[in-house]
């Protein structure tokens, strides 16, 4: 008998890829909000987070599954700024309530938090026993967040990842790049934003990993090679043979967003690697791999 595997936010980006690499290997359920999961196959649920909290919570109840893995955040971090009180609920208030039922029904809990629950002022790559000091109310509710799971139960994990990328209509960043580079269209990325963009991929992969072996704890999960957004638009533009003349550096100050960013927040995730013995991807390899799905497709 297959173990039951709960995605939360299952149409979503990274429960959409996860699926892909688990629908195998475990009983798959998915809840989703809006848009309908791909794997129309397997059973899935309408769950608006934020009007059917109650929802999710008899969903889990009944069910029971083995793991969880909430995937759901808000997409905008200058959305969360202006409406606070809209992040503090999905973010926090629900992530209270599905922590709490998964401990009474003692199922893991994995949560994909982030890397904007540091500050940006150091110069060197963030560890896991590093402080923490967001500057942004997104970072400030996911770090509720995570604090809120770590208590909740000593089998759950955390996981920080960033800038999430692959062969996906939902990769934010570098569809934007691919898109308006293929068009022939300028783009104009920050220069001073630094973060460690991850393979959604590797993300998915590692996230089986964890549940394969049964580890818990707070890790970072993010790939291996530190750079802006310019830095980042430039690869794909060799990568893929784009014209880079295309690609406009731009500081925060000219390009301003509602919400303050962090200005380095590079992860090292070597804890992670070591634990489950696996490699996150540098950004070179991730997107040559972008590349080969695009030939495919």
């Amino acid at each position: 008998m297959k173990n039951k595997l709960l995605i939360i936010g299952g149409s979503g980006f990274v429960g959409n890829t996860l699926t892909n690499y688990a629908k195998d290997n475990y009983d798959v359920i998915l809840t989703y909000n809006k848009n309908k999961p791909e794997n129309s196959n397997l059973q899935s649920f309408q769950i608006d987070l934020l009007k059917n909290k109650d929802k999710i919570i008899d969903l889990i109840q009944k069910l029971k599954p083995n793991f969880i893995v909430h995937t759901v955040a808000h997409p905008s971090v200058d959305l969360c700024e202006t409406n606070h009180d809209l992040a503090n609920e999905l973010h926090v208030d629900v992530t209270k309530d599905i922590s709490n039922i998964c401990k009474k029904i003692n199922a893991k809990l994995i949560y994909i938090s982030t890397d904007a629950v540091f500050d940006g002022e150091s110069s060197n790559n963030y560890f896991e026993f590093d402080d923490t000091n967001p500057v942004n109310h997104y970072g400030v509710t996911k770090l509720s967040a995570e604090k809120i799971i770590l208590n909740s139960s000593n089998q759950n994990v955390i996981l920080r990842t960033a800038v999430i990328y692959g062969w996906d209509k939902k990769s934010r960043f570098s569809n934007w790049i691919i898109d308006s580079l293929k068009e022939k269209k300028r783009v104009d990325p920050h220069i001073d934003q630094f973060n460690t963009p991850t393979l959604v991929d590797d993300l998915a992969k590692s996230i089986l990993k964890i549940i394969s072996m049964n580890i818990s704890g707070l890790y970072h999960a993010t790939g291996r090679t530190c750079v802006n957004r310019f830095e980042f638009a430039t690869m794909i533009a060799d990568v893929f043979n784009f014209d880079k003349s295309l690609i406009s550096p731009v500081t925060s100050n000219q390009k301003k967003q509602l919400a303050p960013r962090p200005k380095q927040t590079c992860l090292d995730s070597s804890l992670l690697e070591k634990t489950i013995d696996f490699r996150f991807c540098n950004l070179l390899s991730g997107i040559k791999f972008l590349l080969a799905k695009s030939q495919n497709t």
